[in-house]
This record gives structure tokens, C-alpha cells and sequence, in this order.
């Protein structure tokens, strides 16, 4: 809990601050008043300011900021509506930033606060970005979830084969850098997925100065971590974005892996249905029904995750999925066809329709789907 006596007697600004701590929230009302008294503690002597940027919380923690505000005025809230995810929130944090030193942290109290101060004196140092590593000694980052600390394993083990930069802990979510570097690289970063450091690092010129500073990762005590299987699986796009140095966007990437599994189901329920006794033509038909309603919810859900249909809209951009599957199915047999009937193998010619009408389904969807402002 925040506790206005915290400030009795705060220090009056004469100047823009020269640090901003960027912290992105999603239902952490729990943990924002004991986090902005720590960090109150920790950042005296130095001029600052706190951006917590909120993706329209449900639990409403963007109140108990407002709130905070009142008696604490370098405490600021941005509120997202519509947008959704912690790169995206982390840039628009740091491009909202007054100081030159901007630190990013998590609100969940699992990011040792009291290193901030070393953090932002390595900066201060030369160093364009200064990490704080939960690799500093083996199984260093205990607290996480055996899920978690495999996915950071692997993750982490990726990222460093795609970046120049040498660091232990390219996934870190715990650094500070110069507000410039990230202001010049912001056309160039995502705003999906969930480590915004790796982003920072991929962007970066070969001889980027990094210091890296170790911490023990703490055990969170209030709220859900955000890390699930859909970020994991946003993640490993990103790597494959960046591996093909963003000729194949994470959005494609995601659609295509949802086609493909959703091909294998569409061959299960036809071979299920014709089992039963169904005709082949209505097989056909019960079995596509059912996948282009799989696949839409999937690309809703994860594709699309930050501009994700619900209600009405849910049903509405059904239909018009549908009927631009409907259209992408008839370009699918129309290529196909041609190619083999010219001269390729059956296998080429059904790849080769099957990719074009996905790149038709994933282009024209995009634009009459899942259309709302925000969209990358």
C-alpha cells in the first residue's frame, strides 16, 4: 500500500527530470502503492519521475495510480485503450519520457528496485544500455515456474545466436538505456510481444556499450504473471521475424502457423466424418465450417490478440472471415489446378495454392477483420 506520508515534505522540481522509470501494468492494482513507495526510497537524490502505462486493467489499477498522483505529482498514468501488450506499452512509455535516462521494470515486484540507482549511474558512465542479468551465476533466476525458467532458458539461448550485442540476458526485462537510442530505433521495434530488451538489442549498432549488473529475481507475491504459452508463442514469431530481418512479419508468421494446424484438423474431421458414413461432399463442407471457425478463433486470439473481436464484433468478423476463406479457397484450387495441369507435381502445385491463398486471406482479413486503429 502507498502511503502519502511517504512524501510529507517532497522535493519541489525546477526542471524536467533527467530519469524516467517506465513500468507497463495489466491488472496490478495489488502491487503499484507498495512498488511507487519502494521506488520513492530508492530514487531520492535524484530527479525523476515514475510512467506507469496500463493496458486498461480490468481491476482497474489505473484508479489506484490516480490516486497516487494526487499526493505524489511525479507518479504519471498513461492509459491504453484498444492496444494491448508490453513492448508496445514500454515504447510509448519511454517516447512520453522526459528524462534522458529511462529505466524499464515490471510492476509485479519481482524487479530488485534497489538497483535502479546503479543502473542509472552506468549510463551516466558511457554505457548505452546497462541490464540487470539474472544470469550472473548458474540457476540464478530460482523464482520463476519450472515454465518459466525453461522458456527463458530457450528463449534466451535463441535471442543471443539473432543480436551482435553480447549479454547473458538479452530477455531481461530489467534495464536502463538513453531515451535518444530508443526515439531513433522506434520506427524499427515491434509493439507485440513480450521482451522489448531483445527488440532494443536486435536494432542496435554491433558495438553497443553494455553493462550488465546482476540481481536475484524475487518470488511474485500478488497478482498473475502475463508469461503464458500465447507469449511464449509470440516470442519465438519475433525470433523468426528478426532471423529473416523483417521480411516475414510476426502477424504472418502467427496466421500461417494457425492455417497449418488448422489443416490438420480440417484432414481429421473429414477423415472422422467420412468414417461415419457421411458423403464425401458434405464432409467436405461440415469439416471446412468447422476449421475456418477454429482458425478464425485462433487468429482472434493470438494473431490479433491486440485488437481481439469480442461480442457482436466476434460474429460479424466470422461472416466476413468466412467469406474471404470462401474466396481464397476457390483462388487455392484455380492455382493449384493450373500449375498441374502445365506441368508441376501434385505436391508443388498444392503448396504453391494453399500459400497464395493464405497470403490472400491473411492481406484481405487484416483490412476487413481486424481493422480497428492500432493495428501493426
Amino acid at each position: 500500500m502507498f502511503l502519502p506520508a511517504a512524501r510529507a515534505q517532497p522535493e519541489r522540481l525546477h526542471s524536467a527530470p533527467d530519469v524516467s522509470v517506465i513500468i507497463p501494468t495489466f491488472n496490478e492494482r495489488e502491487n503499484v502503492g507498495k512498488l511507487v513507495s519502494h521506488l520513492i526510497a530508492t530514487l531520492h537524490g535524484l530527479n525523476w519521475e515514475v510512467i506507469f502505462v496500463d493496458d486498461d486493467s480490468p481491476d482497474r489499477t489505473v484508479e489506484v495510480l490516480r490516486d497516487i498522483g494526487h499526493y505524489e505529482p511525479r507518479i504519471r498514468c498513461i492509459r491504453r485503450v484498444g492496444r494491448r501488450g508490453l513492448a508496445g506499452a514500454c515504447i510509448e512509455g519511454i517516447l512520453s519520457a522526459q528524462g534522458e535516462i529511462v529505466a524499464v521494470m515490471d510492476a509485479d515486484l519481482q524487479h530488485d528496485h534497489r538497483l535502479l540507482p546503479d543502473l542509472v549511474a552506468a549510463i551516466r558512465d558511457g554505457n548505452d544500455l546497462a541490464i540487470a542479468t539474472r544470469y550472473s551465476a548458474p540457476r540464478q533466476e530460482t523464482a520463476l515456474s519450472p515454465f518459466r525458467s525453461a522458456m527463458s532458458r530457450i528463449g534466451t539461448f535463441l535471442a543471443q545466436r539473432l543480436i551482435t550485442a553480447r549479454t547473458t540476458d538479452p530477455m531481461s526485462g530489467f534495464f536502463a538505456t538513453r531515451r535518444d537510442l530508443v526515439e531513433a530505433m522506434a520506427p524499427r521495434l515491434s509493439n507485440r510481444g513480450f521482451k522489448i530488451l531483445f527488440d532494443i538489442l536486435s536494432n542496435a549498432e554491433p558495438d553497443v556499450r553494455i553493462a550488465e549488473l546482476p540481481y536475484r529475481f524475487a518470488t511474485r507475491s500478488a497478482g498473475h504473471s502475463k508469461m503464458d504459452r500465447r507469449v511464449a508463442l509470440q516470442f519465438l514469431g519475433l525470433l523468426f521475424t528478426k532471423a529473416t530481418r523483417g521480411l516475414v512479419s510476426l502477424r504472418l508468421v502467427s496466421f500461417f502457423l494457425i492455417g497449418a494446424a488448422g489443416l490438420g484438423l480440417h484432414m481429421a474431421l473429414l477423415i472422422l466424418v467420412l468414417v461415419a458414413g457421411v458423403n464425401f461432399a458434405a464432409a467436405q463442407a461440415i469439416a471446412t465450417i468447422i476449421t475456418m471457425i477454429v482458425n478464425f478463433s485462433g487468429n482472434n486470439l493470438l494473431t490479433y490478440h491486440d485488437q481481439q473481436l469480442r461480442g457482436r464484433s466476434f460474429f460479424r468478423g466470422l461472416l466476413v472471415y468466412v467469406a474471404i476463406c470462401g474466396i481464397g479457397a476457390v483462388v487455392n484450387v484455380g492455382i493449384a489446378t493450373a500449375l498441374f495441369t502445365v506441368a508441376g507435381p501434385w505436391w508443388v502445385a498444392g503448396l504453391a495454392g494453399a500459400f497464395v491463398s493464405g497470403l490472400w486471406n491473411y492481406l484481405v482479413t487484416q483490412t476487413l477483420v481486424w481493422n480497428r486503429p492500432g493495428a501493426l
